[in-house]
């Protein structure tokens, strides 16, 4: 009996929270020159992706999370489109004079959705943990503002001139992170209120007064890059909680009767079709069963059965969207793919770019992390006579240990 309860308040908590709605708001509009280097820190390369998306990414892989609003400067446009243009279900506002500013102007932008809640992130700390989200947002059903902090380890002194003055009683001292969780009308109101002040985080404007500031547990993933020692950091977190897997696709479809063909769902006119039960875009098979394989979660007919008729004429997206579901779910990514498209006819080179940039949507992950090869056999066995297009994939992605 004494378990039956906490479990019936989390499961009314996350049907509550199904119900309302809950915004990410990245702020990435500032300068970051500290880190070195020509660009902004938060578009910074960290194991083939930008600090900013990933910083993305976890709003939009989490359940509870309605949108993603990221405030950018304007001189950055183009580096965002560059290095966030293949995220899905995110759009961007220009930022202001100073952080607050930024935030504020963010938060306007989200008055026609009027939410319920808004995470407020710092597009500079990419490693965010699925956890931290949903520990506030079950905070934010009572509290209004929440959080995540750290308790600190080492010794606390002060320091004056390049001396050391006085210790520092550490025990009711803590680290702040982002994202912080507030109200959605609650923090909108204490920025139109409090537009003129400068502050260091956005929880401060409900500091004082005898508000109190709800927290929970950060992490030690959420550091924030500053230095291009955090960069040297980033990569090495990378590299000792990820492994690395390869998937190998292959597929083979006849053409038949029809005027195009579906290739990395890209329609190219042709004297002919691909056949099979689905729409036969024969590199969408094989992409799907390299990323499967590379799960090790089986193949595309376990999922798929071509004797199912739900399946019959579908696009070949439904597939790939399927895989990149269960790699998101086990906070995977992809780091590499390598598609080989075999064919005599027709000729795949003018549509490359295209099949690029549909894949980068679909897989979330850069354009400069997927290439598209073509070749013919040639004219040797049935692929050279015409008679049918083949696909090899192959695919490394990198998964938490």
């Amino acid at each position: 009996m004494i378990t039956i309860k906490p479990y019936k308040q989390i499961l009314k908590t996350m049907i509550r929270l199904k119900q309302k709605t809950a915004f990410g708001l990245i702020v990435a509009a500032g300068a970051g020159t500290r880190v070195g280097g020509q660009r902004p820190k938060q578009y910074h390369l960290v194991g083939g992706e930008s600090v900013l998306s990933r910083a993305i990414k976890p709003f939009l892989s989490h359940p509870h999370i309605t949108g993603v609003v990221v405030v950018i400067s304007k001189t950055d446009e183009p580096l965002f489109k560059e290095c966030c243009g293949h995220l899905k279900n995110v759009t961007f506002v220009f930022g202001g004079e100073n952080r607050q500013e930024s935030v504020r102007l963010g938060l306007e932008s989200l008055s026609d959705y009027n939410p319920d809640s808004v995470l407020i992130h710092d597009g500079a700390r990419p490693f965010l943990p699925a956890r931290v989200i949903s520990d506030i947002l079950v905070r934010l059903e009572t509290e209004v503002c929440v959080i995540p902090v750290l308790q600190i380890n080492d010794s606390l002194k002060r320091a004056k001139n390049g001396r050391i003055i006085e210790s520092v009683d550490r025990t009711d001292h803590l680290r702040t992170q982002t994202p912080q969780g507030f109200r959605y009308r609650a923090i909108l109101k204490a920025h139109r209120d409090h537009n003129q002040v400068s502050l260091t985080d956005d929880a401060a404007l409900f500091e004082g007064n005898g508000n109190t500031l709800a927290t929970v547990d950060g992490s030690d993933a959420l550091f924030k890059i500053t230095y291009s020692c955090d960069l040297e950091k980033a990569g090495k977190y990378i590299a000792s909680n990820y492994e690395y897997r390869t998937g190998i696709g292959f597929d083979v479809h006849k053409l038949g009767l029809g005027n195009n063909v579906i290739l990395c769902g890209i329609e190219l006119p042709h004297n002919s079709a691909l056949i099979g039960h689905s729409d036969a875009d024969v590199s969408f098979h094989a992409i799907t069963d390299a990323l499967l394989g590379a799960m090790a979660e089986g193949d595309i007919g376990d999922h798929f059965p071509p004797t199912e008729e739900q399946w019959k004429n579908v696009s070949s997206e439904i597939f790939l969207q399927k895989a990149v579901e269960l790699l998101s779910t086990k906070t995977g990514e992809i780091v590499n793919l390598d598609v080989t498209i075999i064919c005599e006819l027709p000729k795949i080179k003018p549509y490359k770019f295209k099949m690029r940039q549909n894949l980068s949507e679909i897989l979330q992950t850069p354009l400069k992390n997927i290439s598209i090869k073509a070749t013919t056999t040639e004219g040797l066995g049935a692929i050279g006579r015409k008679e049918g297009i083949a696909t090899q994939a192959i695919v490394t992605i990198r998964l938490p240990y």
